[in-house]
């Protein structure tokens, strides 16, 4: 058993920009090619290479605290392994009273 702080070299956050835990990571690696990767990332890009999941997904699918799965992302999106699908800011997403007029237009068409 390694001691989280030992994976992540004693780091608590990650390097750039935090990870929202509905952030959606994809594997940028061909398949077949083992990037030079810890033990723990290699088990992250293999969950990743067959599908887009959340950071939240990915913590419980390699069953590690959230804080070291984000500081371990980190590292693979400097070195250019994964790809990073930020959720759009709530500021961004459309009135509700907008969404609501649109609806009652199309029901009475």
């Amino acid at each position: 058993m390694v001691r989280p702080y030992a994976m992540t070299r004693g780091r608590t956050r990650p390097a750039g920009a935090g990870f929202d835990l509905i952030a959606q990571i994809t594997a940028d690696v061909p398949e077949g090619e083992d990037p030079p990767v810890g033990p723990e990332q290699a088990v992250i890009l293999g969950l990743c290479r067959a599908e887009a999941l959340s950071v939240a997904e990915i913590a419980a699918g390699v069953d590690l605290p959230l804080g070291v799965v984000r500081v371990l992302l980190g590292d693979l999106l400097d070195a250019g392994y994964i790809r990073v699908g930020r959720p759009v800011p709530p500021a961004l997403l459309p009135d509700v009273h907008i969404l609501q007029e649109v609806i009652d237009g199309l029901r009475a068409l």
